[in-house]
């Protein structure tokens, strides 16, 4: 049985029931997906993801390929380039699949940028297989050797080291800024690492008809094998499931906590309390009128845009939630899925969507600040919004009692809960109860919509049930 039907869950549930286990899936909401849920939030005809938007570990996940979701209907949609970084001063850097093009297009750095990741990419799918699983002996341990030296530091500190001019320093900072933790705590390389080598592995897609489609790809799966799904079905205790072997979790850790009560000896439960969720986020979502007006025309055929300016701007804004403090500049994560995918918006019309951290739990409205940031480097974005839906840290919270706080990535990848999450244990997916399975985004190797969480706590089971 598994509990939770996010990505995580689902991909559990898939590979149990290919592997001929009989499997249940309950939901408490009424639609199945978690944060891959998609639907008109703003105006008929607009179709916007409730969370997740751009997938670039999904398009690389072991998980995914291991199940052919492609032959349960998941198309992929890619623009020409993976992610954008508007400037003030001058051009946006952006960055492609081609590692060359991305290089020369950053000047001074652009041999920095290609030595600092090219000794990654020689065999992409096989390093996103070790970077995508829990701490184990990986296959090319040479090669994630020289990983880890690279990213056993902060992000400004690598971004510092490396570059020199500001085009390729702050298009390093904004993917650390995935990350959500300041730049300056050490191991945050690690963040931009993952996803400035990501983009050169493959484009960074969005899934053609909303994030929905992953969910329906893998419900695909289960039903196909001859699983059974039930929405509608909130478990507040042990004693609101029905009999089975084995039960799968894909929740956040507190919550694991309050279900499992006696099931769990209390140290443990108390282990699960003290998880750190970290900043909570505050998302924006347009109806426009047409494509965002970017200064740089460029940045129109990116999936993602990272907008915030400079590496010190950067750091200041991912810095500001982990105080308390909301930024006055915030650094926002910005998706275009019309721009990739047209069945998002009626024909001449686009989608809008972007995000910022904030304090956990924060009820301050950022849509003028977000705006102000928008318009910054687009100006005319505001006359092209019909319609625009905000959601808060407590919104998040209220539509997935699994984003503690606005936490919709599970948890931050700290030092101390990257390969220990959500507690310290040889097998980060058991618990003291053999019967009791966690599979959420707070086990390894932690968010993103990749499924290696559920995919790696099935295996386990798996694994004890022949043992």
């Amino acid at each position: 049985m598994v509990v939770g039907s996010g990505p995580n869950g689902l991909t559990a549930a898939a590979v149990l029931a290919a592997s001929g286990r009989s499997v249940l899936v309950l939901e408490g909401a009424s639609a199945l997906g978690g944060g891959v849920r998609s639907g008109e939030l703003t105006l008929p005809g607009f179709n916007h993801d409730l969370c997740a938007a751009v997938h670039p570990t999904g398009v690389l996940s072991p998980a995914f390929r291991e199940l052919q979701l492609k032959e349960h209907g998941l198309v992929w949609r890619t623009g020409r380039f993976s992610y954008a970084h508007p400037l003030d001063d001058g051009p946006a850097a952006v960055a492609g699949l081609s590692l060359d093009e991305t290089a020369e297009r950053l000047g001074v750095d652009g041999p920095a940028w290609r030595g600092l990741l090219s000794p990654f990419l020689g065999d992409p799918e096989s390093m996103f297989a070790d970077l995508l699983a829990p701490l184990k002996l990986p296959s090319h341990p040479f090669t994630m050797a020289r990983f880890g030296l690279r990213a056993l530091r902060s992000a400004r500190g690598l971004a510092e080291s490396w570059f020199r001019e500001e085009p390729a320093r702050a298009l390093f900072a904004g993917c650390a800024a995935h990350g959500t933790q300041p730049l300056d705590n050490w191991l945050s390389a690690a963040v931009g690492l993952v996803f400035a080598l990501s983009a050169h592995a493959r484009d960074w897609p969005v899934a053609e008809g909303g994030s929905q489609a992953i969910a329906d790809a893998l419900l695909s799966v289960v039903r196909g094998h001859g699983g059974r799904v039930e929405t509608g079905r909130w478990v507040r205790s042990m004693d609101d499931l029905p009999p089975s072997k084995t039960v799968f979790f894909d929740l956040a850790a507190a919550q694991v906590a309050q279900i499992a009560g006696d099931a769990l000896p209390g140290g443990y439960c108390r282990r699960l309390q003290r998880f750190i969720y970290g900043p909570g986020s505050f998302k924006l979502d347009w109806a426009l009128d047409g494509p965002i007006p970017w200064s740089d025309p460029r940045v129109g055929e990116a999936s993602t845009v990272h907008v915030g300016g400079t590496l010190d701007e950067i750091a200041a804004a991912e810095a500001a939630p982990w105080k308390g403090e909301h930024a006055d500049r915030p650094f926002l994560i910005l998706c275009q899925q019309s721009a990739l995918d047209p069945t998002r918006a009626p024909e001449g019309k686009h989608t809008g969507y972007a995000y910022c951290h904030v304090p956990s739990g924060s009820d301050q409205d950022r849509t003028e600040a977000m705006e102000d940031q928008i318009e910054r480097f687009a100006p005319g974005f505001r006359d092209r919004i019909l319609a625009r839906r905000s959601w808060s840290p407590s919104q998040f919270e209220a539509h997935n009692p699994s984003f503690v706080g606005g936490a919709v990535t599970g948890g931050p990848a700290l030092l101390t809960q990257l390969f220990t999450r959500p507690v310290a244990r040889l097998n980060p997916y058991t618990t003291p109860n053999p019967r009791l399975f966690l599979c959420s985004q707070g086990t390894p190797p932690g968010g993103g919509v990749h499924g290696m969480c559920g995919y790696y706590a099935a295996k386990a089971a798996l694994r004890r049930a022949l043992s």
